[in-house]
């Protein structure tokens, strides 16, 4: 099933997977009288109807080297060795994926409390523990990471990344996987507490194409 989400400025965006991206855009035609337009560039390609719904899709793993839509879903279709990093505060779930199924992971939790919305020396107390309790979960994290994907980073075709963005962005700051999210795109894939099933979710769902549909642009 795909998975859909709203995005901003308008519309929804939805996971497809790349099986199924031939026979999406011919339903998408089908639905909206008719395709108008279809732009096809290395990084980025619109297909627009006839009643003003537009297809988006950034390429993933860019460029797309044949700029037809059978040159997307064929390139959607190559398999791929894809470094996984989910982060959130409380825990992190590091892999490596060939073609949608994960060979190689490591999974972890770390007690991060919540925020506590009581004043005084007491929040100080709790907000200053809760600190710590996320530099040592951040920490593990990144140590992972740099076990896992820095000896392999050179062999990878992409990293995909997933959880909480602010988390993400302290391990970005870390020198030791400067390579690791070099190879990484700007989608963040939403997810749960990183678990085991959520990493081989994630891996599913890094071969899947986001595309994004957008209504009809009002006069």
């Amino acid at each position: 099933m795909s998975r859909v989400r709203a995005v901003s400025g308008g519309g929804r965006a939805v996971e497809v997977e790349p099986e199924r991206l031939e026979g999406w855009f011919d339903r998408f035609g089908l639905r909206h009288g008719g395709v108008s337009r279809t732009v096809v560039a290395p990084v980025h390609v619109v297909v627009t109807a006839v009643d003003g719904t537009r297809a988006e899709v950034d390429v993933p793993y860019p460029p797309l080297t044949t700029p037809t839509l059978a040159g997307l879903v064929a390139h959607a279709l190559v398999p791929r060795r894809i470094g996984l990093l989910l982060v959130r505060l409380g825990g992190h779930s590091v892999g490596i994926a060939r073609d949608g199924v994960v060979e190689v992971s490591t999974t972890d939790s770390r007690q991060v409390h919540g925020r506590n919305k009581a004043g005084g020396w007491s929040q100080q107390r709790f907000a200053r523990r809760r600190s710590g309790q996320a530099r040592v979960a951040l920490e593990a994290a990144a140590a992972d990471a740099v076990r896992v994907l820095g000896p392999v980073v050179d062999g990878l075709d992409a990293v995909v990344l997933g959880g909480d963005r602010q988390a993400l962005d302290v391990l970005r700051a870390d020198r030791r996987l400067s390579a690791v999210f070099a190879k990484a795109g700007e989608r963040v894939l939403e997810v749960a507490e990183p678990r085991r099933a959520v990493l081989d979710e994630a891996a599913v769902r890094a071969r899947a194409v986001e595309i994004v549909v957008r209504p009809p642009e009002t006069p």
